[in-house]
């Protein structure tokens, strides 16, 4: 396994490298830890770590910080509450793996209505399928796939999925460079 994720770490960073300077708005329309943000509160402001899912209430504040080769997905909840998943291309011991992670935003949204769903960060570093299949899931030797370029109508397709939304709820930014603050 250590093989196969350092391959993945190599072919990334590479795709990293090529995608920085095509940084930029790109809108589509369209086992987990215990380890999680608090329940909603008012006009609260929380940090949503990699691998962590959030939320706050009405008039309330995500924050995302480092969001470098991550993808973060914000729910906007009809009642102006947000819900947010920090999603790390590789996991964080004792948070959520990326195939995990919207599994855990869908039983945090529960029967709310969802009035869009917001995905920003390195669009270009992610393949749709790391919602289905994290990249610690694959053997050692086995082909991990890697985007050979920024797929964010794939994306959205594979977050609306695992959300149970939409397609046209779901918005896709490529913004991989820094903290990120929904509000």
């Amino acid at each position: 396994m250590t093989r196969t994720r350092n391959r993945a770490i190599a072919a990334l960073a590479v795709t990293l490298a090529l995608q920085a300077g095509a940084a930029g708005a790109v809108l589509a329309q369209a086992g987990p830890a215990a380890a999680s943000a608090p329940a909603a509160s008012p006009a609260a402001a929380i940090r949503v770590t990699e691998g962590q899912v959030g939320e706050v209430g009405p008039g309330g504040t995500l924050i995302y910080p480092a969001v470098t080769s991550c993808l973060t997905v914000t729910v906007r909840l009809a009642d102006g509450g947000l819900i947010g998943a920090h999603a790390s291309l590789f996991q964080v011991p004792g948070e959520y793996r990326s195939d995990r992670i919207l599994a855990a935003v869908k039983q945090r949204v529960g029967t709310r209505a969802v009035r869009a769903v917001e995905v920003r960060g390195a669009v270009g570093a992610w393949h749709p399928g790391y919602f289905t299949k994290a990249i610690e899931s694959y053997p050692d030797g086995a082909q991990v796939p890697v985007p050979s370029r920024p797929d964010p109508d794939g994306l959205a397709r594979a977050v609306a999925d695992g959300l149970g939304q939409p397609r046209g709820k779901v918005t896709v930014w490529d913004l991989p460079d820094g903290d990120q603050t929904v509000n």
